[in-house]
């Protein structure tokens, strides 16, 4: 079974810039469409982003467009996450997802049940 280890988060000032990495354990790491969720105090879990196994596809949640970008380095089983002119409203903890059925070309996995694997989590705390 896959493991995912999530780091990278902290506390930073509204404004600021963290990234997120997500290391994936196994050898077929780049079969995989990876995602990214948080859930924030109070709040369900929610969609932020996933990528294509190749990367050449990626697809945010409309409150992420502009701010965050996910890549991927296949050769390091290892996603990022950057996220840029960080809000309050940010303030979570990001979970890194893996989905292990086949990938059919479109990238459309927005919920909690369109993957198979989560990480712990990593806390990004977000000070205005």
């Amino acid at each position: 079974q896959v493991q995912l280890v999530e780091s990278g988060g902290g506390l930073v000032q509204a404004g600021g810039s963290l990234r997120l990495s997500c290391a994936a354990s196994g050898r077929t790491f780049s079969r995989y469409v990876m995602g990214w969720f948080r859930q924030a105090p109070g709040k369900e879990r929610e969609f932020v982003a996933a990528i294509s196994p190749s990367g050449g596809s990626t697809l945010y949640a409309d409150s992420m467009k502009g701010r965050f970008t996910l890549s991927r380095d296949n050769a390091k089983n290892t996603v990022y996450l950057q996220m840029i002119s960080l809000k309050p409203e940010d303030t979570a903890v990001y979970y890194c997802a893996l989905r292990t059925r086949t990938y059919y070309g479109v990238i459309h996995y927005y919920n909690q049940a369109d993957y198979d694997s989560w990480g712990q989590g990593t806390q990004v705390t977000v000070s205005s």
